[in-house]
């Protein structure tokens, strides 16, 4: 039976169980914790992220997918201290997150930069799926990147290299984007063009949108619409994002759509004490205590939820190396 690697190591694509496909355990900007170091405490917050996560396994979700890669403030030593407290599945990711320049970092050598030669990130994601991250042994078990609004250069150089790598190892691939920008299909087609598979693929943040004929579209080029972002309500109502996923349901896409947060045990995108304050749902308790109610009230069946949670992942995961 194929294996998924996991932080705590590989665990049979079969023993996933119920699976959130798009949730962070810290989103970090790491140059600034640094600089502000009264702002973090390294033993609270691991405490507080056994405390969430342990709460969420008692949901009885299983497995979830991290997609924090470098530009996330990704330290998978730390996600390592957290999941040996923890009796959860994590999976974690390899890639770079930009919405538009590439990192300085890599600005001056790789494709169609001043100093040229091959692109250093395709070796890094595929170093990082088939040996390890770092130097910490735990291995990547599918890619990230993200395009929001248009395609910078910046941004179609990582979705190229991430499309190189995925190709290289059979590892499958998450993208954000942005529904509302049609941007989902513009990753579809750069992929595609690079030669991936797009039904290894999972378009994130489909959720955001109530445009059943964009989603549709995205759905039938082969993808997963990762409709991921249940409690930010500032996005889009929980409401809208209950009755959209009810319809495609019934149109017959629910092998075609996973289920999840996109929620983190901390982020320090906001000031303290705001997430909470002003996103009340945005946590990863949400969708078991308020959206599969909601759900099964219109019309979804529990074969439909399976789908979603359990079968779709397997396929997804089935599909790494």
């Amino acid at each position: 039976m194929t294996s998924v690697d996991t932080v705590r190591g590989p665990v049979p694509v079969g023993e996933l169980g119920t699976v959130l496909m798009h949730e962070h355990v810290f989103v970090i900007s790491d140059e600034f914790r640094r600089a502000e170091p009264e702002t973090w405490d390294e033993d609270e917050r691991v405490a507080d992220a056994v405390r969430r996560l342990t709460a969420l396994a008692a949901t009885g979700v299983t497995t979830i997918a991290d997609p924090t890669v470098i530009g996330l403030g990704r330290d998978v030593a730390r996600i390592a201290r957290v999941n040996a407290r923890v009796d959860l599945n994590i999976v974690v990711a390899a890639g770079v997150y930009t919405l538009s320049d590439i990192p300085d970092h890599l600005r001056y050598h790789g494709p169609g930069t001043l100093l040229g030669g091959p692109e250093p990130m395709v070796a890094l994601f595929v170093r990082e799926l088939t040996e390890g991250i770092a130097d910490t042994g735990i291995r990547a078990a599918f890619l990230k990147c993200a395009i929001e609004d248009r395609l910078t250069p910046g941004v179609e150089r990582v979705l190229r290299a991430t499309a190189q790598a995925a190709v290289r190892t059979g590892a499958p691939i998450t993208v954000h984007t942005n529904p509302g920008a049609g941007t989902g299909l513009v990753a579809q087609e750069v992929l595609r063009g690079e030669g991936v598979d797009l039904t290894t693929v999972v378009i994130g943040h489909s959720g955001d949108s109530t445009d059943l004929d964009h989603l549709r579209r995205v759905a039938d080029n082969g993808s997963y619409l990762g409709m991921d972002r249940f409690g930010l309500d500032v996005l889009l109502p929980g409401d809208k994002r209950v009755e959209t996923v009810a319809a495609l349901a019934r149109d017959g896409y629910a092998d075609r759509m996973v289920l999840s947060h996109d929620a983190s045990c901390h982020i320090d995108w906001f000031p303290p004490g705001v997430r909470e304050q002003a996103l009340p749902n945005w946590h990863y308790g949400h969708l078991h205590e308020v959206v599969l109610p909601a759900l099964r009230a219109s019309g979804v069946t529990e074969q439909q939820l399976t789908t979603m949670l359990v079968d779709n992942p397997r396929r997804y995961f089935t599909r790494a190396v």
